[in-house]
C-alpha cells in the first residue's frame, strides 16, 4: 500500500477507508486478510467484499483502519494470525427503536422509524455524544421551495420542509467501522408534500471524534414550478457555559480562521486582565469573573453578546462572514475571503461540535450558519445551496426554437450540434452527493487542531495499492505504469503528462464550479471567444463524452498522482449522479453533452456506463457509488421505452421496440450493458447480470458477423441476441466509450468461445485497407473516422495476434494516418491577457476534451500492448 500524497499524514484522527486488489484465486475470504505495518506487528483493520473472481476468489477488498496518532506504512496479507483487536472498538447496539454507535469515544443515537399511528421520526440521528456530553442533538435535513422566480430578483414565498426518515439500514457493524443508512424524503413543516428523497449514510470509526457523513438528494420536481431555495443539514448545540466561554470558528481561504467568542472581552475600554484575554483567545475556560478587573466583572451584561454568526460563499471567488446580536437587529459585517473552506464549530468547555463540507467553494453556493449563540442551545446549519443565492432554476434554457419533429431537431445539429426533443430537457430524477463531517470535541479546541481537521476535511488521507500493485494483479484490462526507458515512450509520456496539467489548470482558469457542475468539463473549444463552447448546444458540458472519466482513471492506475486522482474522483461525483437519472421515466440512463446536464434528448446508457464509476468504488470502497452500480442493474428495460437511435434508424418507419426483439447496438448499448452485468456479478453473485452477460458473450461470437454487424436483436426475457443477424454496420462511437475497455477486461476474465476471435476480427478490420475490409466482409467498412483512437484497436489484435504489421498499423494510426484528431507535438498552450479576456487564460488551440481523452486512452493502452514495437528513429 502507499499513501495517495506519498508520504504518512502525521495524524490520522479520521481513521482510513480504500479497496485494494488481490491475485486471482489467492484469498477466498476477508476473514483471511490482516494490515501489518510494513516491517513491523499487525495493526487492526477491517476488510469486507467488494468484488470477486469468477473463481469465487476475493479480487477486490474493501479496508478500514481506525484512527492512530502514529500512521505509517502498510501492507495487507493473508498470513492466517488472529485479528488485532481496536483499543476503541466500534459497537453497534439495535432495539426495537434505536440505533446506537459506540466507538469508546463518541456515541451517536440515531431513531428508526416506527409504522402506523407512530410519530414519525425527522432526525437523521437523535443525539452525538462525546463521552458523557452531549455535544449535538436533532440532526435533520432542511430545504426551501418557492414555486415563482421573478425576473427582478425578489423572491418569492417560501416553504420550509425537512427531513422524514422512511428506513434506517445498519450495512456494517465494526469492529472498525459501522455504516448506517437512512433514507427519506423532505416533507413540508406546513402541509403534506413530500418531495426531494435522500439518501445519507453515517460511518463512524474506532477511535475517531469524528462522524463522515455521505448525502444524496434525487430533484425529483416540476421545472416549471419548484424552485429549491435552500438545502442544507443542521443540528442543535446544547451550551453549558458562560458566553465569554463559548466559542465559534469558521475556516476562511488558506488555512486561516474566524475565531471568537460569542461575548468578546478584548478590545474593550477597560481591561479584564492578561490571562483573561489570552485565555478566551485560545479558547481556554476564563479564570473565575471574581478575579477579574472589577471594572469588568460588573459591567459584563453590557457587552453585546453575539448571537447569530453566517459565511455565505455565492461564488467559487468570495465569501463573507457576518454576525448580528438577535433577531431584528442589524448584520454587521465580520470578515471576508476567498475560498472558505467549509467548516464552522460552536464549543464550549465541556465540549464542542464542528461540521465541515468537503469541496464546499467548488459546490457552491453554500452557507454555513450559527443560531441561537448566546442561549442554551444553538443551531448550526450547513447549506449546501444557500438560501441567500438565487434558487436552483432546472427549466430549460430556450423554448425548443421550432424543432417540433425529428427532421428539425437532425437539422440543428448541423448549426450547435443539439440533440433536442420536447419535454427531454428534464432534470427529473437527477442527483447530487455531498461529503460531510462531523466533529465532536471534548472542549473548544486549539486552533492547530481545527486547522488539522479542515486540511484532512478536504484532502482525506487515503491508502491506495501501489501502481505496480494494480497492474500485477491484472485489474481493469489493459494498461502498464509509467516507463520512460525510450526517448519515444519519454516523449508520448510527456505529452499526456501536457494534457492532464492543461485540464487541472483550465478548471480553475474557467471556473468549472457550481452545485450541479463541480467535477465535469467542457466539450469544445471556441478561439475566436477564446471561452469554451459554455453556450453552444452540444458542445458545452461533457456528460463523459468520448470517456473523460476512463483517461483519468488509467492515468491515475498507472501514475498514483494524487491531483489526478481527485480530479477523477471529482468526476465520478459528478458525472455518475447529475449526468444520469435516477428515477421516473428514464431512471438508469445518462444525458448527452449540453449547454445544460440533463438537457439534450439522446438518453443513452453510455453516458450511465459503469465503466466510468467502479475505479472510484473499488479503490475506496465507497457506498454510495456502489448504489449507482446496483441501481442499472435492469437497465436493458429502457430499450422498451427509449430508443437512443430513433431520429435516424433507418427502419424507423416499422421498428417499434418489441420485448422478444429489442435492437441493441453492440459498441455504445452492449459495452454499457457488459459493465453493468459484469460490475454486478462480481459484487454480488447475481447469476442473472452473469448469465446474461456470458450468454450475450457469446450470442455476438454466434453471429455471422460478430461485432460488425453493428446492432443485435435483444430478447428482454431470457437476455440474448438473436444470432442469426447477418448484417455489416460500423460506427466510429462504438469502441469510445468504454467498449475496448471492457472487452479487453472480459476476455482476460472468462474464456466464452469465439469471443475473442470476434472482437480481434472488429479490431483487425477497423483500420484494415478497403481491399481488407472487402476481402472479409465483401464491402469496404463505412463510418471510419476517429483513426487515432482507434489505433487501440488495431494494437489489441497485434497483440492478440503476435502481428509486427498490425503493430505498425496501429502506431502510424495513432501518429495521424487518416482523419487524426490531434499530434503531440502541437502541443503548446499559449497566454491569452485582458482585455481580450475575462479573466487571464491559457489555450492550446489544437485540442478538445474528445481528442484529449481519446489521445490519452489510445497513448496508454498502445504503450502497454505494443510499447516494445514503437517505430524506430
Amino acid at each position: 500500500m502507499r499513501w495517495l500524497d506519498d508520504t504518512a499524514p502525521a495524524h490520522l484522527p479520521g481513521g482510513t477507508v480504500w479497496g485494494a486488489p488481490l491475485p486471482r484465486g489467492t484469498v477466498a475470504s476477508p476473514d483471511e486478510l490482516r494490515l501489518r505495518r510494513v516491517g513491523g506487528d499487525a495493526v487492526p483493520a477491517q476488510f469486507w467484499s467488494l468484488a470477486t473472481w469468477p473463481d469465487g476468489s476475493l479480487k477486490w477488498a474493501g479496508a478500514a483502519l481506525g484512527a492512530t496518532e502514529q500512521p505509517g506504512d502498510y501492507e495487507i496479507v493473508a498470513d492466517g494470525a488472529a485479528p488485532t483487536e481496536p483499543v476503541h472498538r466500534v459497537v453497534v447496539t439495535e432495539s426495537a427503536d434505536a440505533v446506537v454507535i459506540d466507538n469508546g469515544l463518541l456515541a451517536l443515537e440515531l431513531d428508526l422509524p416506527r409504522g402506523g399511528d407512530a410519530e414519525p421520526v425527522d432526525t437523521l440521528f437523535r443525539r452525538l455524544r462525546r463521552g458523557a456530553v452531549v455535544v449535538a442533538e436533532n440532526a435533520h435535513l432542511v430545504s426551501l421551495l418557492q414555486h415563482e422566480v421573478a425576473d427582478d430578483g425578489s423572491t418569492g414565498t417560501r416553504h420550509p420542509f425537512r427531513s422524514r426518515i422512511t428506513a434506517v439500514t445498519v450495512e456494517q457493524r465494526g469492529p472498525v467501522r459501522a455504516v448506517v443508512r437512512v433514507e427519506g424524503v423532505h416533507r413540508a413543516v406546513d402541509g403534506g408534500r413530500e418531495w426531494l428523497p435522500f439518501t445519507v449514510r453515517l460511518a463512524v470509526i474506532a477511535g475517531s471524534e469524528r462522524v463522515r457523513v455521505v448525502h444524496t438528494v434525487i430533484w425529483n420536481g416540476d421545472a416549471a414550478t419548484d424552485f429549491v431555495a435552500g438545502l442544507g443539514v443542521r443540528a442543535e448545540v446544547p451550551l453549558r457555559a458562560q458566553p465569554h466561554d463559548r466559542h465559534v470558528r469558521i475556516a476562511g481561504a488558506d488555512g486561516g480562521f474566524f475565531a471568537e467568542a460569542v461575548r468578546g472581552l478584548t478590545g474593550l475600554r477597560r481591561d479584564p486582565g492578561a490571562e483573561v484575554r489570552a485565555a478566551q483567545v485560545a479558547g481556554r475556560p476564563t479564570p473565575a469573573v471574581e478575579t477579574w478587573s472589577p471594572q469588568v466583572s460588573t459591567r459584563l451584561h453590557l457587552i453585546p453578546a453575539w448571537n447569530d454568526v453566517t459565511l455565505t460563499q455565492l461564488s467559487a471567488d468570495g465569501f463573507g462572514i457576518r454576525k448580528r446580536t438577535a433577531p431584528g437587529h442589524a448584520w454587521i459585517d465580520a470578515g471576508a475571503g476567498t475560498r472558505a473552506e467549509g467548516f464552522v464549530s460552536v464549543s464550549d468547555p465541556e465540549g464542542g461540535f464542528g461540521m465541515g463540507v468537503r469541496a464546499f467553494w467548488q459546490s457552491h453556493p453554500g452557507q454555513l450558519d450559527v443560531r441561537g449563540l448566546a442561549g442554551e442551545r444553538a443551531t448550526v446549519t450547513a447549506w449546501l445551496h444557500s438560501p441567500e443565492a438565487p434558487p436552483m432554476d432546472m427549466r430549460f434554457y430556450h423554448d425548443g426554437l421550432g424543432q417540433d419533429d425529428y427532421a428539425s431537431q437532425l437539422d440543428a445539429l448541423e448549426i450547435t450540434y443539439e440533440d433536442y426533443e420536447p419535454g427531454f430537457g428534464d432534470a427529473h430524477g437527477v442527483a447530487r452527493t455531498h461529503e460531510v463531517t462531523l466533529f465532536a470535541y471534548d472542549a473548544t479546541p486549539p486552533i492547530e487542531q481545527l486547522a488539522l481537521d479542515v486540511a484532512q476535511l478536504q484532502t482525506p488521507p487515503l491508502l491506495q495499492p501501489t501502481p505496480e500493485h494494480l497492474h500485477a494483479v491484472g485489474v481493469f484490462g489493459d494498461w502498464a505504469p509509467v516507463d520512460r526507458s525510450t526517448p519515444l515512450r519519454a516523449e508520448i509520456e510527456d505529452s499526456i503528462d501536457f494534457l492532464l496539467a492543461y485540464y487541472l489548470e483550465q478548471i480553475d482558469q474557467r471556473r468549472w464550479y457550481g452545485f450541479w457542475n463541480y467535477g465535469d468539463v467542457m466539450h469544445a473549444y471556441d478561439l475566436d471567444r477564446h471561452v469554451w463552447r459554455y453556450d453552444v448546444g452540444g458542445y458545452a458540458w461533457d456528460n463523459s463524452e468520448l470517456s473523460p472519466d476512463l483517461w483519468l482513471w488509467y492515468s491515475y492506475l498507472r501514475t498514483g498522482r494524487a491531483d489526478v486522482f481527485r480530479l477523477a474522483e471529482a468526476m465520478t461525483r459528478h458525472t455518475g449522479e447529475v449526468d444520469v437519472y435516477h428515477l421516473g421515466r428514464w431512471k438508469g440512463l445518462g444525458s448527452r453533452h449540453n449547454v445544460q446536464h440533463w438537457g439534450c434528448s439522446a438518453k443513452q446508457l453510455r453516458i450511465s456506463s459503469p465503466v466510468y464509476r467502479r475505479f472510484f468504488h473499488y479503490l475506496t470502497a465507497d457506498e454510495r457509488v456502489g448504489d449507482l452500480l446496483t441501481e442499472l442493474r435492469d437497465s436493458d428495460e429502457r430499450f422498451l421505452d427509449t430508443d437512443p437511435t430513433r431520429k435516424v434508424r433507418t427502419d424507423a418507419a416499422t421498428y417499434r421496440p418489441d420485448p422478444a426483439a429489442l435492437a441493441v447496438g453492440l459498441g455504445t448499448d452492449w459495452g454499457a450493458l457488459a459493465a453493468t452485468w459484469l460490475a454486478d456479478w462480481e459484487r454480488t453473485g447475481n447469476e442473472r447480470s452473469r448469465d446474461r452477460l456470458l450468454g450475450t458473450m457469446a450470442d455476438i461470437a454466434a453471429m455471422p458477423r460478430g461485432f460488425l454487424t453493428g446492432e443485435a436483436l435483444y430478447d428482454l426475457e431470457t437476455g440474448r441476441f438473436d444470432t442469426t443477424r447477418d448484417r455489416v454496420s460500423v460506427s466510429h462511437l462504438s469502441a469510445v466509450f468504454g467498449l475496448v475497455e471492457v472487452c479487453s477486461e472480459l476476455i482476460s476474465l472468462v474464456d466464452v468461445p469465439g469471443f475473442a476471435e470476434a472482437w480481434h476480427e472488429y479490431c483487425r478490420l477497423y483500420l484494415a485497407s478497403p481491399a481488407e475490409q472487402e476481402q472479409a466482409v465483401g464491402a469496404p467498412l463505412s463510418g471510419i473516422h476517429l483513426e487515432q483512437a482507434h489505433s487501440r484497436l488495431a494494437a489489441w489484435a497485434a497483440r492478440h495476434a503476435d502481428d509486427d504489421e498490425l503493430a505498425q498499423l496501429a502506431w502510424r494510426a495513432f501518429e495521424g494516418m487518416g482523419e487524426w484528431l490531434v499530434h503531440r507535438r502541437d502541443f503548446a498552450a499559449q497566454r491569452i491577457e485582458a482585455p481580450h479576456v475575462l479573466n487571464p487564460v491559457d489555450e492550446v488551440p489544437s485540442v478538445s476534451t474528445n481528442d484529449a481523452a481519446q489521445y490519452g486512452l489510445a497513448a496508454i493502452q498502445n504503450l502497454a500492448l505494443i510499447g516494445d514495437r514503437l517505430p524506430r528513429g
